[in-house]
């Protein structure tokens, strides 16, 4: 699936009406995003991170997933109703020509949703009720720069190959903290390069599930699409230590065959 969905549950969240959010149990932020120059992020995404799924989003040491996000509307409004809870925000308006959702590219407009000390801002979701956030002005073209791959990050890195042992390209790692791997994952990588090598950034050392896919989206693969040799739910375990770099965890995929007639 393209366009603003993320792997299985990089979901695309639809606001229903305020009478089903009551009766569903969940209640409702809204707000406006705008760039530090005062433009409206107006066709971006806004997205939402758990704070009891996960630690604070940080573009520096990892790429998290989110749990929720939204279409930002006319204007950098954005209106989305989820389960009562703490939140974390960012926001994304590509510049770039990238079509899915994943790790913004140089220029891309990024907020990080921090408060007046620099660290990640907790919104409270209260069931029934409408959180508003106000204007947040933050949104800033993204710089590659800042992002680490050494100096006490915790990194899992390996090569993505196909059957025939050949790097492939494009190729996105995702990553879960059960065997099961199921659901949404927790981080995921950037792409692979014509090298076929990923780098998997995590907040902390453990053992770790890897999938692979070629496209953000949910749903099951469809014909032509990469996934691992064993998509079917066996997932590649490995192991990472705190602030080092765990390498060799190469990743053997396949193009999935289809489903029957047409291949699909």
């Amino acid at each position: 699936m393209k366009g603003l969905a993320f792997l299985t549950a990089f979901l695309f969240f639809i606001a229903a009406a305020g009478a089903f959010a009551q009766e569903a149990g969940k209640g409702k932020i809204t707000g406006k995003l705008l760039t530090e120059d005062g433009r409206p992020m107006s066709g971006g995404s806004v997205f939402f991170f758990n704070a009891a799924t996960g630690p604070p989003p940080s573009q520096e040491k990892y790429w998290r997933v989110p749990d929720a996000v939204a279409k930002i509307g006319d204007g950098g409004w954005f209106s989305l109703e989820l389960p009562p809870g703490k939140y974390y925000l960012g926001a994304m308006k590509r510049i770039s020509t990238e079509k899915n959702i994943g790790p913004p590219a140089e220029g891309d407009y990024f907020l990080k949703g921090q408060d007046a000390t620099g660290n990640p801002k907790i919104f409270v979701i209260k069931k029934g009720e409408t959180t508003d956030i106000g204007t947040i002005a933050d949104a800033a073209p993204f710089k590659r720069a800042v992002v680490k791959y050494s100096d006490g990050v915790t990194t899992i890195e390996g090569v993505v190959r196909d059957s025939e042992g050949n790097a492939v390209r494009g190729a996105v790692v995702f990553c879960y903290n059960k065997p099961t791997a199921r659901g949404k994952p927790l981080f995921v990588s950037d792409r692979t390069g014509d090298d076929g090598k990923y780098i998997l950034r995590v907040s902390e050392g453990g053992k770790y599930y890897l999938k692979v896919r070629d496209l953000y989206g949910g749903g099951p693969p469809k014909g032509g699409e990469i996934v691992g040799s064993y998509w079917q739910g066996v997932p590649v375990e490995a192991s990472a230590k705190t602030g080092e770099i765990t390498k060799g965890v190469d990743i053997q995929v396949m193009r999935f065959p289809g489903r029957g007639p047409g291949q699909k």
